[in-house]
C-alpha cells in the first residue's frame, strides 16, 4: 500500500468515487471461455475505523440494469431472464462484520441481495492505497473478490443454462473511496 498513513489515520466516513471504481463479474461460458462484465451505475459508502477495523462497515447498491458485457443480446438476456431487473432493480451488499487478517488484508462479511434473495458472503479485501489527492482529500483504494454460486440467489434460466454457464461467478471490486469532511 503506497502510503505513509497509518490505519488509524484512515478513520472516517467515505463515499465511492464512481469515476475511479469498477464493479464487475467473471463467469465461465461453455466451460471454455470466460465472460467478463461490469455494472456501470452504483453507489456506496463506508465507515472505516482504522484503530478498530471490526467496527468498520460498508454498503453498496448496484443498479442491476446497468450490467454490461459488451454483447447486447447477452446483456438483455442477463438483465431480463437471469436478474429479472424489472422486478429486482437493485443488487445490494451491507457488511455485518469486518475481520483484519494482516496490515492490509481484511475479510468483509455481509448480506448480498440479488433477485430479492439475501445470503451471507465473505469478501477478501485488500487495502491498496491511501493518499491525499491534489485537493487534499483522502482517497483509499480497495481490491476485493468473492466467488458465489449464482443458483443460491435463483439466478438461473433453464436446464440448458446449467450446462452452458458455470454456476460459479466471481464478483470483483476495484474501489476508490473519498473521505467526507
Amino acid at each position: 500500500m503506497p502510503t505513509t498513513l497509518s490505519l488509524g489515520q484512515l478513520t472516517g466516513a467515505y463515499i465511492i468515487d464512481t469515476a475511479h471504481t469498477r464493479i464487475g463479474f467473471v463467469a465461465r461460458h461453455t466451460m471454455s471461455t470466460k465472460v467478463r462484465g461490469e455494472f456501470e451505475e452504483y453507489e456506496g459508502s463506508a465507515y472505516l475505523s482504522g484503530d478498530q477495523p471490526s467496527k468498520s462497515r460498508a454498503h453498496l447498491s448496484i443498479k442491476a440494469k446497468s450490467l454490461r458485457t459488451h454483447h447486447e443480446q447477452r446483456d438483455e438476456q442477463l438483465r431480463s431472464t437471469f436478474l429479472e431487473t424489472d422486478n429486482h432493480p437493485a443488487i445490494t451488499f451491507g457488511s455485518t462484520e469486518v475481520e483484519q487478517v494482516d496490515a492490509t488484508n481484511f475479510k468483509v462479511t455481509g448480506d448480498l441481495t440479488i433477485r430479492g434473495v439475501t445470503k451471507p458472503v465473505t469478501i477478501d479485501v485488500e487495502l491498496t492505497a491511501a493518499e491525499l489527492d491534489s485537493q487534499g482529500d483522502l482517497r483509499v483504494g480497495f481490491l476485493g473478490s468473492v466467488t458465489v454460486n449464482r443458483k443460491d440467489w435463483g439466478v438461473n434460466w433453464n436446464a440448458a443454462t446449467s450446462v452452458l454457464v458455470s454456476p460459479k461467478v466471481t464478483l470483483e471490486f476495484d474501489v476508490i473511496a473519498v473521505r467526507q469532511p
